[in-house]
């Protein structure tokens, strides 16, 4: 990666973890917030060798808008309007309820560019692997199997066709979790 790409990146990694400073994730032992945001944008490198700055850029703050008080034309300015866009793309109205924020995403996966489609599948399996390694306390085994079906769900609508390595991680990361949670007493 260039320097100036380089520097670009670590700038979003900044911007995010002030943005997420005091946010931590679900699960039963509360990682930092910006652990998930390093592992989607990792996983779109390593596995799905992304090398399209706009892309990682969108990965890093692709959860800003939804859940800070950042806005889309503060990503636009800080990051270029094609940023911005991604992560719009990807962003749920938080002003909907949470069953309807989970069937948009269904419906709205086969119509998301082929940038934030590999956002949203690397998110995805970012978020299956949560569950089934540190789920929230109160998620009974039902809870876990019924939002890996939803994860699903929303990656055969419409997510798939635009990196099979990704894809493969997904379908991997799908089936551990499953055998994992199964096992579960």
């Amino acid at each position: 990666m260039e320097q100036e790409n380089l520097a670009k990146l670590l700038a979003a990694f900044k911007f995010a973890a002030d943005k997420h400073r005091d946010q931590r994730r679900k699960g039963a032992h509360q990682p930092p917030y910006i652990n998930h945001l390093i592992e989607v944008t990792e996983q779109l490198v390593r596995v799905g060798k992304i090398e399209d700055i706009n892309i990682l850029l969108a990965a890093v703050l692709h959860d800003t808008v939804e859940d800070t008080k950042t806005t889309k034309e503060e990503i636009a300015e800080k990051f270029g309007e094609r940023v911005s866009e991604i992560v719009m793309e990807v962003t749920d109205d938080k002003n909907l309820p949470k069953a309807e924020r989970k069937e948009k995403q269904v419906e709205h996966a086969p119509h998301l560019s082929p940038e934030a489609k590999q956002v949203k599948l690397s998110d995805k399996t970012s978020n299956i692997r949560e569950i089934a390694v540190d789920p929230p306390a109160d998620w009974s085994k039902q809870r876990k199997l019924e939002y890996l079906a939803w994860g699903e769900r929303v990656v055969n609508a419409g997510l798939r066709g635009v990196n099979a390595d990704l894809e493969k991680l997904f379908d991997e990361t799908v089936a551990e979790s499953r055998r994992k949670i199964e096992a579960e007493n």
